[in-house]
């Protein structure tokens, strides 16, 4: 039973004292207003309207429930106006989820040059480890950097590709050795993604084909910047989007390992509801993502460099770095 339709139904007998005059005004039948009359008054287990052939009044507890009804309506008309208004104007409070250097690095210049042109929108930016649930979190979208979403009851959008590259620190591959081939990998302590690689298995493509290896170490983490950290301090091999280490190859403080191996792409997600009439706010960022996606970035197209690649590199970030000082 529609209770807003019978609310409404109720109110025009009310008005106008018939029920023929009330079904012609809503465009409704006659026998339409009699049965909605009767659901609603079995449902509150009260007689509203006493009615003979020539007159309609209500009961007592009719006039009590029409002292509210007319309130109720106006809320309602109120609130209906509000949601179709935040459907269709770019305003609001637009709440979106992200892993911690994507969103950081990547996203939040988006979406301060988003927000300069849309200036009543309000964005919430949650960083999470991308296993967030939309409904529960209360988010409008999330982006879920991985092989896959895993997830079918929301729409999965991908937007670009994010390679992969294993890294290390020079003090360790100093200490320790670099690995020529995946296989050698066994024996190195290697810091894993429990989330990218839940199982502890690398896999690998290169000009022989596809390789995958089983590795473990000493820090597992959901997060990719504990084991940057640790990388970086010489403690392991680890594994990262480009994106995410770009600039400490760049710098040398972190070296391409198994250049010649690429480790498997990731996949950049924008994941959103599935339901119609997706508020103008959502729709507008979503647009506004796959701009975004049809100008790559660098990191998004650049291929692992080898160590002399690196090399060359990093000679030319040094020679920026002593002019700009």
């Amino acid at each position: 039973m529609d209770k807003i339709r019978c609310l409404q139904i109720f109110s025009e007998i009310a008005r106008c004292g018939s029920f023929v005059a009330t079904a012609k005004h809503l465009g409704i039948s006659k026998a339409t207003v009699t049965k909605q009359v009767a659901a609603f008054e079995k449902a509150l287990g009260a007689r509203l309207i006493n009615r003979t052939t020539k007159q309609v009044r209500l009961t007592e507890a009719g006039a009590k429930i029409l002292r509210s009804t007319r309130d109720i309506l106006e809320s309602y008309d109120d609130l209906e106006m509000e949601v179709r208004d935040s459907v269709k104007n770019p305003k609001g409070i637009l709440r979106i989820g992200a892993p911690p250097a994507f969103g950081a690095h990547h996203l939040a210049p988006l979406i301060v040059s988003f927000v300069e042109s849309n200036s009543d929108i309000q964005i919430v930016l949650s960083l999470d480890d991308g296993s967030a649930n939309l409904i529960v979190q209360g988010l409008d979208l999330s982006i879920r950097i991985a092989p896959s979403t895993g997830d079918s009851s929301h729409v999965a959008l991908a937007l670009l590709k994010a390679p992969q590259v294993l890294v290390a620190s020079p003090a360790y591959l100093e200490k320790h050795g670099a690995p020529s081939q995946p296989s050698e990998l066994t024996s190195h302590n290697c810091l894993i993604h429990s989330i990218k690689a839940p199982t502890g298995v690398w896999q690998f493509k290169s000009r022989h084909g596809e390789t995958s290896v089983r590795v473990s170490g000493s820090l597992y983490s959901n997060f990719g910047e504990p084991l940057q950290f640790a990388a970086l301090h010489g403690h392991g091999i680890s594994m990262h989007p480009y994106y995410m280490v770009e600039e400490d190859l760049l710098r040398g403080t972190l070296v391409a390992v198994l250049p010649d191996y690429a480790p498997s792409l990731l996949d950049i997600f924008v994941v959103y509801s599935t339901r119609q009439n997706l508020p103008i706010r959502v729709r507008k960022f979503l647009d506004y993502l796959k701009e975004w996606a049809k100008r790559p970035p660098n990191w998004a197209i650049a291929n692992v460099p080898s160590t002399s690649m690196t090399t060359s590199r990093q000679r030319k970030h040094s020679k920026s770095i002593r002019k700009t000082a």
